[in-house]
């Protein structure tokens, strides 16, 4: 007999977080913790939770990847025309979220987003496969379309254009940067009782460190 969805749980004893044992920089903390998940072969380690929200406050997440992070910021790749290109384009502001159920952690990342800059763009989207970068110039995305084979006639089209050129990377697809202000580390704990350590970012660019009840 299954399990009601309200009895489904299980108890977190892998690990703990203590502010003694926090990096001072969020950004080496996340470090730490991503060196320790890909050591842990974590199925696409890098997946995470894109949250957006519209001008008028409209929620919106999925799952992008991430593709390159430091100092500055965190870095994924997307149609600036799509949906969540949209509401970035009136509500710069955004939410990352990792699970990593492995090592029952996750990693909560809000800030400013802003488009990275073209050739930075242009380099990672000429290292992608070649049918990824077809996939680009074909898909309208998150556009509403009459059924699969539009798609995939628009993609023979594409790929017929681009026998007579070399490919290059559409105007409409590029990258994003989310700039953090807040950064919480999330290490599950018996009981429910997790530990929960949160980076806030200050006007002369140090960072708070604070425990939040779990």
């Amino acid at each position: 007999m299954s399990l009601s969805v309200a009895d489904i749980r299980r108890d977190y004893s892998l690990k703990t977080l203590n502010e003694t044992d926090a990096d001072a920089s969020p950004f080496t903390q996340f470090e730490n913790w991503w060196q320790e998940a890909q050591a842990s072969s974590i199925d696409e380690v890098n997946a995470m939770t894109l949250a957006t929200a519209s001008l008028d406050g409209v929620p919106a997440a999925r799952i992008v990847l991430l593709k390159g992070y430091d100092e500055k910021g965190f870095v994924f790749f997307t149609n600036y025309e799509s949906y969540k290109g949209q509401q970035l384009a009136e509500n710069p502001r955004a939410s990352l979220l990792f699970f990593w159920k492995e090592l029952e952690r996750q990693i909560r990342i809000t800030g400013m987003v802003e488009k990275i800059a073209g050739e930075e763009s242009d380099a990672y989207f000429l290292s992608r496969p070649v049918g990824s970068q077809i996939g680009a110039w074909a898909s309208p995305q998150s556009h509403v379309i009459k059924d699969r084979s539009w798609l995939e006639n628009k993609v023979k089209e594409i790929e017929e254009k681009f026998k007579q050129q070399p490919l290059s990377r559409p105007a409409h697809w590029g990258g994003y940067r989310v700039k953090p202000v807040i950064v919480e580390f999330w290490q599950g704990r018996s009981s429910r009782l997790h530990d929960r350590i949160q980076y806030t970012l200050q006007d002369n660019g140090s960072w708070v460190i604070e425990r939040l009840a779990p």
